[in-house]
């Protein structure tokens, strides 16, 4: 089963069984503090997770994209990658286990509707409880319905237990395991399915959480108001299963991509090969969705994924056409065609930082040589320190990788303090003043583009109580008569007292109609577009005023009007081709 049909068939099964099809959102969060990229499914989902009403309902599916980087050094195994695509389903405050298992094993197992996967080679794993919460008994007498006892195991938070970080909602999970040997490992004792799983002869190809309880500051404080349901299927490990594969590399979603590599190479590895291809993905769709190479936060995850492919290009023998021909088939491929768009600036932004990194490296091979430290190397020359080991051990040099992790850990800390910072802030508190702001970037996003042509798009916004950030991509400066000019756009439509109102429409009437928005991405034939009077028509999940006139108001919506006014304060670069507006009301 090719991977386009594998996302056909998950979001009909679930339509059929009352689900809203919902789109994919870009991998650069709009308004969470908490992380650099959008790492799961129910990232986005978060405040309707902890109560609020969703405006599709409360029984919802999607196809997410995300990028987890943790595990950048396992790459090159069978099964991890940085970029993946996350099949999920929903209930909020809707059904809950019985429900969730039941449609879990369904889709998993049926022939006819599902995915038609041997219930033989399934293994099934339950938490077993723990001072946060008790053992989830419930859950595995549903499971005794479909799978004899002796293929269900139950296993401590470290596997079973899920939540995106120390703040949100969470609970106890339950995950569905395939066995992808070619002989049938059969029934195993629960050492035996760790030591499989240990050895990837066993994947995990589906969960189920059952989101009850609430982290804060990394403890579980209380339980939610309501009882969700947050699944979650990896598609390429889902493909791989499928398709009858041991590792993620030879299904489908990969095989046209490491043929391009190995047409483009004078060297076969499979390791070299698969990080090439796992990174130059990851870097694609980072790129597509606005993220450019930087020293910091996401440009600097960025700018190592294809530091990273470049040295293993080099070492397969390849050059930096190499990675543009790898670039041009993952854009190509025919598994993203109409689902997702790229970037046509994409090609050039990776060969301008592989040429400055090809430079770079000439230096740091000089500075290797006068015995430099591996994390300089690392931190200043772009070296991964894999690399600086294998240089070393050419020379018989021993290097202390625990002093190295021990830089890196507080190099780490101090980058993801300061893009906690830099984030801090957003429409996470929905307060009046943060809601006016948040309709202003729409009013800024139209006014840009009307003074400085329809090329102009955003590219992220953050918002806090006491102003707004806005970047849109353009090429140069503003001039202080084109600020001014935007200045007297936004705020003439603040005192036309223009109405705010949402419709809920198809994507292809959106489109027709002309609407606007961050995220391209749509798998739901339904789409949320707000109208601004007839000035502004953006794709947009809320919340926003109800009449442009409440952004003169203070911070309360009973105030009466006060005169306020549009201002930008600032107007600078964030990279080559992107812009940055910050302004306020006052």
């Amino acid at each position: 089963m090719q991977s386009r049909e594998i996302r056909q068939k998950f979001l009909k099964f679930f339509e059929q069984r009352g689900h809203v099809i919902i789109p994919s959102v870009s991998l650069v969060p709009e308004n969470d503090p908490t992380v650099l990229f959008t790492t799961a499914g129910m990232q986005p989902l978060v405040p309707y997770l902890l109560g609020r009403e969703h405006p599709r309902g409360r029984r919802l599916v999607n196809i997410q994209k995300c990028v987890r980087t943790q595990d950048i050094e396992e790459v090159g195994d069978n099964t991890h990658d940085t970029f993946f695509e996350m099949l999920g389903n929903w209930s909020l405050g809707d059904y809950f286990k019985e429900d969730a298992i039941k449609w879990s094993f369904e889709l998993l197992t049926s022939k006819e509707e599902g995915f038609g996967l041997d219930p033989d080679r399934l293994y099934i794993t339950v938490f077993e409880g723990d001072l946060n919460a008790p053992r989830d008994d419930e859950a595995y007498e549903i499971w005794k319905k479909y799978m004899p006892t002796n293929r269900i195991f139950f296993m401590g938070a470290k596997s079973n237990w899920w939540s995106v970080g120390d703040n949100g909602p969470c609970g106890p999970d339950t995950e569905m395991f395939y066995d992808i040997t070619s002989e049938g490992l059969g029934d195993l004792t629960k050492e035996e399915y760790e030591k499989a799983d240990d050895e990837q002869k066993v994947v995990e190809v589906w969960n189920d959480v059952f989101m009850e309880y609430e982290k804060k500051d990394g403890k579980i404080t209380n339980k939610l108001p309501q009882k969700n349901v947050d699944t979650g299927a990896g598609l390429e490990r889902l493909a791989m299963a499928l398709q009858n594969k041991n590792n993620i590399f030879e299904t489908d979603l990969f095989e046209p991509i490491i043929l391009s590599i190995q047409k483009n190479s004078d060297i076969a590895n499979t390791r070299h090969e698969r990080i090439v291809a796992d990174h130059i993905r990851t870097s694609v769709f980072l790129i597509s969705d606005g993220v450019l190479p930087t020293n910091t936060d996401r440009g600097y995850i960025l700018r190592r994924l294809l530091r990273r492919a470049y040295v293993h290009v080099k070492k397969l023998g390849g050059d930096l056409k190499t990675i543009g021909f790898v670039a041009d088939t993952i854009i190509n491929h025919e598994s993203y065609k109409n689902i997702y768009t790229f970037s046509s600036e994409t090609g050039k932004i990776m060969s301008t930082e592989i040429e400055k990194f090809d430079k770079t490296l000439e230096s740091g091979l000089k500075q290797f040589e006068k015995g430099i430290d591996p994390f300089i190397l690392f931190t200043t020359y772009g070296f991964p320190f894999e690399l600086t080991e294998e240089l070393a051990n050419e020379k018989n040099i021993k290097l202390d990788k625990n002093e190295f992790q021990k830089k890196f850990l507080e190099h780490q800390r101090a980058s993801r303090a300061g893009a906690e910072q830099k984030f801090k802030g957003g429409l996470a508190g929905h307060s009046y003043t943060e809601v006016k702001y948040h309709t202003a970037t729409h009013l800024l996003h139209y006014a840009l583009r009307e003074v400085l042509g329809k090329e102009v798009l955003q590219r992220g916004s953050n918002i806090t109580p006491k102003r707004l950030r806005f970047d849109f991509s353009f090429a140069r400066k503003m001039t202080d008569e084109e600020k001014k000019t935007v200045e007297y756009l936004v705020n003439n439509k603040i005192n036309e007292s223009l109405p705010v109102s949402y419709q809920d429409i198809s994507l292809e009437e959106a489109k027709n109609l002309g609407a606007i928005g961050l995220f391209e991405e749509k798998y739901g034939d339904k789409v949320r577009v707000y109208n601004i009077g007839n000035f502004s028509l953006e794709f947009c999940g809320g919340p926003h005023v109800e009449s442009t006139s409440e952004l003169a108001r203070g911070r309360d919506p009973e105030d009466n009007p006060r005169d306020m006014k549009f201002k930008i304060i600032k107007e600078e670069s964030v990279s080559v081709g992107t812009r940055r507006i910050k302004a306020v009301l006052e």
